[in-house]
C-alpha cells in the first residue's frame, strides 16, 4: 500500500517516526547521516525553539536541532508503517590474527592522542591525567586546537595530545580535518578513543573510522557511572574482543579508571595485550568487492601504503573524500585509482539507490547495531517517563528568552554584589600598604614610583580580582551544565537573521570572558565566512579585561543602579554586534546557508573541582598580566607623568603658599583650605606640562567633543595594550592630582571630585553620568587589545585585523559623541 510522502518537518511536538531516507547532498547529507539520521532509526520531536525554528529532536538517546528547511530533507514513516522495514544486516567481523606491531622506534616515550565526540569528557580526562588546567565545557568545540601535556607513569613518559572534539574524521569541519591530519601526519603511538558510555551508538561511529585506519586504539569508556545508574548491562570486554580494541571503563571527572587506562596503554604499546588485533568491518559483499578493487590499485604504490592503510584510503575514496583525492594527486597511478573509485561508486549507487557516503555510513551503523545487540542489554523503559522538566522551562518558546536575559542580569548583579566584600578588603589592604610606604620612606623619586606608580597603578587593578573570578565562575557553570548549548538553540533563529550560524553564539558568549579564546573558538564554525564575521563582531562582547573599568566608574558615579547599568553596557555591545553583522552580511558576507546540526548534550552537574580550576586558571592569567604588562605600563605612565621636573609654572605657587600660611587675616581652617587648593592647582599644572600631559593635550581636539579631559584620552591610549591598564592609568593620574588633599580617599572618591581646570568647561565636573556612560561605551567598542588583533591576524589575515582596529575605533567615537552631544541636549 502506497502513502503520501511524510517529511520530518511535518511532525508535531511529541510525534515519533522512523527515518526512511535522507535527501539533500554535500556537507549537509554527510553530517546528518553521521549524527545518526540514518534509515531505520526512530526519531521523536521534542519541541520548537521560541521562534518556531529550529526544532529539537531526540535520536539515538541524544537531542539535536535542525532547522525546518533541513528537516524537510528527511523522509519518515509512522512507527506502524515502519514495522516491515528491514534492518541493515550485521555481517560480523573479518579477523586478521597477527598482532599489530608499531612501525615507530620503541622507547620509553609514548605519544597518545585523545580522540572523541564533543562532550565525551575527553578534556576532563586530559586534565585529570596530566594535572593540566585546560578548559572543560559541556558543548561542542571547547577544544579548538591540540593541547599537549607530559606525565610519567612506571618509568614511561606520556606525551598526551588533547585533540578537538569531533563526530567523525571526514572533511566536513576544520576540527575533523585537524584530527585526521594529526593522526596521519604526527602518527601517535596510540589513539585513546574516549567514548561517552551513555551514548554508545553515536560515539562508536568514530571508532569504526579508527578501525579502518589500522592504528593502535584503546577505548576509554567514559562516564561509565551514568551507564550503571540506568541499570544498563554492557559486556565491554566482549565488545573489545570483537573489535580488537581494549576497553577500559572510566569516570574522568572523579579520576576513576585513569590508572588502569594508562597501565593498559603501556601493555598495548609494548604489544603485551593479546586482545589487540586488527579487524575489518564487513561492509557486505558488494562494498567489499569495491574496496578490494580500489585497494589492488593502491597497493601498486608503496609510498601510499607505507603511511596509510589501503583499506582506509579506499573507504575514503568511496565516500568521495576530496582531501584524500588531493593527497593522491602526486602519485603516478592517481588517475587509475580515481577512475576505479568513480566506477565503483557508480556501481554501488546504482545498486543501493543511495549516495556512496550514505551507503558506507549505513553499513557502519549496521555493524554498530549488531555489535551492541550482542553486548548491550538495556532495561525496558517508558520513553515518556524521561525527565525533561528542566529543558521544558529553559528552552520554552515563551520563557526561553526572558530566562536567558535574567540569568545574564543575575551574573552581572552577582559580580557586583558578591564581589563588593572581598573587593573592599583588598582595597583596604592596598590603602594600608600605600599609607605605610608613604610614611616609612623618605621623600624622593623612589617613594613616588612605589606609591604613585606601582601601588597606584597595579593596586588600582588588583582590587577587581574577585569580580573577575565571579564572572568566570558563572560562565563556567553555564558551559559545564550544558545550558550554553541551549542558549545556542534558542538564539539560532535570531543568529540566522543576522547572517550567522547558531553555533556562532558560543564564541560570542565566550567573549564575555576573554576575546582571544573566543576568536580561536570560531574554528568550530564550518563556513569560512561565518568564522570571519563572528571574529570581527566578537570584540563587541565586553571581555573581563574591561570589567574593572566598568566596576570603578559605575561604583563611583552610578552607586544605586550598578547591576542595571553594567547589564545595559553588555546589551549595547550585543546590539552593536548584531547591527554590524547585518551590515557586513549585505556588504561582504552574502553566502549560502550552513546546516544547523548541533548536539544538545544532557544536563550534567559540574564538579566543583573543574569549575574552581577554570575560575582560578583565569584568575592566574589576570594576576600574571598585572605582574607583567600592567606593571610595565604603570611604571611607563608614571615616568611620563613624573618628568620633566623643571616645569615653568604660570605663577609662583611656592610664594603664594608661604603667603597663605603666614597671612594673619585668615583663620587656620581658611589657611589650610587655601594651601590645599594651591597645592592641587600646582600639581595639576605640573601634570599638564609633563610628557604624558603633552600627549593628552595633543589628542584633546579629538576627544573634547566627547566631553573627556586629557587624562581620559591618555587612559584610552594606554588601553590599547590591555584594557585593565585604563584603570591603572586613571589610578596614577587622578590619585596624583588630589594627593595633597587630606580628604581624597580612594580613586572612586577622587573621580567624583574631578573638575575641568581649563577650557570652556572649566569648573564643571569631569565625570558626569552622561560623560561616564559615554566613556564606558568607548572602552567597550574601541580598538580591541593587541592580543585580540594578533588572534584575528592568525585566524584570518592582516587585512581583517587592520579593518577591526579601524572600524571599532570609528564606531566608538561616533557612539560616544552621540551619547554626550545628544544626551546634553535632552538632559
Amino acid at each position: 500500500m502506497t502513502t503520501d510522502i511524510t517529511y520530518l518537518s511535518d511532525l508535531q511536538s511529541g510525534d515519533e517516526a522512523i527515518i526512511t531516507k535522507v535527501l539533500g547532498h554535500g556537507a549537509f547529507r554527510k553530517r546528518i547521516t553521521e549524527m545518526g539520521f540514518v534509515k531505520g532509526e526512530k526519531v521523536r520531536v521534542i519541541k520548537n525553539a521560541p521562534l518556531q525554528d529550529p526544532v529539537e529532536y531526540e535520536i539515538m538517546g541524544y537531542n539535536v536541532s535542525l532547522r525546518r528547511s533541513e528537516a524537510r530533507l528527511v523522509e519518515v514513516v509512522s512507527v506502524e508503517e515502519a514495522a516491515g522495514l528491514a534492518e541493515v544486516k550485521f555481517e560480523g567481523t573479518i579477523d586478521e590474527e597477527t598482532l599489530k606491531v608499531s612501525a615507530l622506534k620503541k622507547g620509553k616515550t609514548i605519544r597518545v592522542a585523545l580522540v572523541g565526540n564533543p562532550n565525551c569528557g575527553k578534556t576532563t580526562l586530559f586534565n585529570y591525567a596530566s594535572g593540566s588546567h585546560e578548559r572543560v565545557g559541556n558543548y561542542s568545540g571547547v577544544t579548538v586546537d591540540a593541547k599537549e601535556a607530559v606525565m610519567k607513569k612506571d618509568d614511561y613518559t606520556f606525551k598526551i595530545y588533547d585533540l578537538p572534539g569531533t563526530y567523525s574524521i571526514t572533511e566536513y569541519s576544520p576540527e575533523e580535518l585537524y584530527v585526521r591530519t594529526h593522526i596521519t601526519e604526527s602518527i601517535p603511538d596510540i589513539v585513546v578513543n574516549v567514548v561517552d558510555a551513555s551514548n554508545l551508538k553515536r560515539n562508536l561511529f568514530l571508532t569504526t573510522q579508527l578501525i579502518d585506519m589500522n592504528i593502535k586504539v584503546v577505548i576509554a569508556l567514559n562516564m561509565y557511572d551514568e551507564l550503571e545508574k540506568k541499570n544498563v548491562k554492557f559486556d565491554y570486554d566482549s565488545l573489545g574482543q570483537m573489535i580488537g580494541i581494549p576497553v577500559i571503563p572510566t569516570v574522568a571527572s572523579r579520576g576513576k579508571g585513569i590508572d588502569e587506562l594508562f597501565a593498559k596503554l603501556i601493555d598495548v604499546y609494548e604489544d603485551r595485550d593479546t586482545s589487540v588485533r586488527h579487524i575489518h568491518i564487513n561492509y557486505g559483499s558488494l562494498i567489499e568487492d569495491a574496496l578490494k578493487e580500489i585497494q589492488d590499485e593502491i597497493w601498486k604504490t608503496p609510498e601510499i601504503t607505507d603511511k596509510l592503510s589501503s583499506r582506509y584510503v579506499a573507504v575514503k575514496l568511496l565516500e568521495t573524500d576530496k582531501t584524500t583525492l588531493r593527497q593522491l594527486e602526486k602519485y603516478a597511478n592517481y588517475e587509475t585509482i580515481k577512475g576505479k573509485a568513480k566506477k565503483a561508486i557508480l556501481k554501488l549507487e546504482k545498486e543501493y539507490g543511495e549516495k556512496s557516503e550514505t551507503i558506507i555510513t549505513d553499513a557502519k551503523y549496521g555493524f554498530i547495531n549488531g555489535a551492541l545487540k550482542e553486548t548491550l542489554t538495556e532495561p525496558r523503559k517508558d520513553k515518556q517517563a524521561v525527565k525533561r522538566e528542566l529543558d521544558d522551562i529553559l528552552t520554552h518558546k515563551f520563557w526561553g528568552f526572558p530566562i536567558f536575559l535574567f540569568l545574564m542580569w543575575l551574573m552581572f548583579q552577582a559580580t557586583f554584589t558578591l564581589g563588593s566584600y572581598p573587593m573592599e578588603w583588598i582595597d583596604a589592604g592596598v590603602k594600608l600598604l600605600h599609607d605605610w610606604l608613604q610614611t616609612s620612606m623618605s621623600e624622593g623619586p623612589l617613594r613616588d614610583l612605589l606609591v604613585d606608580g606601582i601601588i597606584g597603578g597595579v593596586g588600582g587593578v588588583i582590587v577587581f580580582l574577585p569580580n573577575i573570578l565571579i564572572l568566570f565562575f558563572f560562565i563556567s557553570l553555564m558551559e559545564d551544565t550544558g545550558y550554553m548549548a541551549r542558549a545556542s538553540f534558542i538564539m539560532d533563529k535570531l543568529m540566522h537573521k543576522i547572517g550567522l550560524h547558531g553555533k556562532s553564539f558560543i564564541p560570542l558568549v565566550m567573549g564575555f570572558g576573554c576575546n582571544v579564546p573566543a576568536i580561536m573558538a570560531t574554528r568550530t564554525l564550518d563556513n569560512k565566512k561565518d568564522r570571519i564575521l563572528t571574529m570581527i563582531i566578537t570584540p563587541f562582547m565586553s571581555c573581563s579585561a574591561r570589567l574593572p573599568v566598568y566596576v570603578l566608574l559605575i561604583s563611583a558615579i552610578f552607586p544605586s543602579r550598578q547591576g542595571l547599568v553594567l547589564f545595559s553596557i553588555y546589551v549595547i555591545g550585543i546590539v552593536l554586534a548584531i547591527l554590524t553583522a547585518l551590515v557586513m552580511k549585505r556588504v561582504a558576507f552574502a553566502k549560502k546557508e550552513v546546516p544547523f546540526v548541533m548536539e544538545l548534550p544532557p544536563y550534567r552537574i559540574p564538579t566543583l573541582k573543574n569549575t574552581s580550576i577554570h575560575m582560578w586558571h583565569k584568575g592566574q592569567q589576570y594576576l600574571r598580566k598585572m605582574g607583567t604588562v600592567i606593571l610595565v605600563a604603570s611604571i611607563l605612565i608614571w615616568v611620563l607623568g613624573y618628568f620633566p621636573r623643571n616645569v615653568e609654572y604660570s605663577k609662583d605657587y611656592d610664594t603664594q603658599i608661604v603667603s597663605a600660611q603666614t597671612n594673619p587675616q585668615l583663620s587656620e581652617m581658611q589657611k589650610e583650605n587655601l594651601v590645599s587648593h594651591l597645592t592641587v592647582e600646582q600639581e595639576a599644572e605640573r601634570q599638564e606640562k609633563s610628557y604624558i600631559g603633552q600627549l593628552g593635550h595633543a589628542i584633546e581636539p579629538v576627544i573634547s567633543p566627547l566631553g573627556y579631559d586629557w587624562k581620559m584620552g591618555v587612559s584610552i591610549i594606554s588601553g590599547l595594550a590591555a584594557k585593565e591598564i585604563v584603570v591603572s592609568t586613571m589610578g596614577i593620574l587622578y590619585q596624583a592630582d588630589l594627593q595633597a588633599d587630606e580628604n581624597s580617599g580612594t580613586l572612586k572618591a577622587n573621580l567624583h571630585k574631578q573638575t575641568h581646570l581649563t577650557g570652556k568647561m572649566k569648573g564643571q565636573k569631569v565625570f558626569t553620568p552622561l560623560v561616564t556612560y559615554g566613556f564606558m561605551l568607548f572602552i567597550l567598542i574601541y580598538f580591541p587589545c593587541v592580543a585580540v588583533i594578533a588572534a584575528i591576524k592568525k585566524e584570518a589575515n592582516w587585512g581583517w585585523a587592520i579593518f577591526t582596529m579601524v572600524y571599532t575605533t570609528a564606531i566608538a567615537w561616533i557612539v560616544a559623541f552621540a551619547t554626550f552631544q545628544l544626551g546634553s541636549l535632552l538632559v
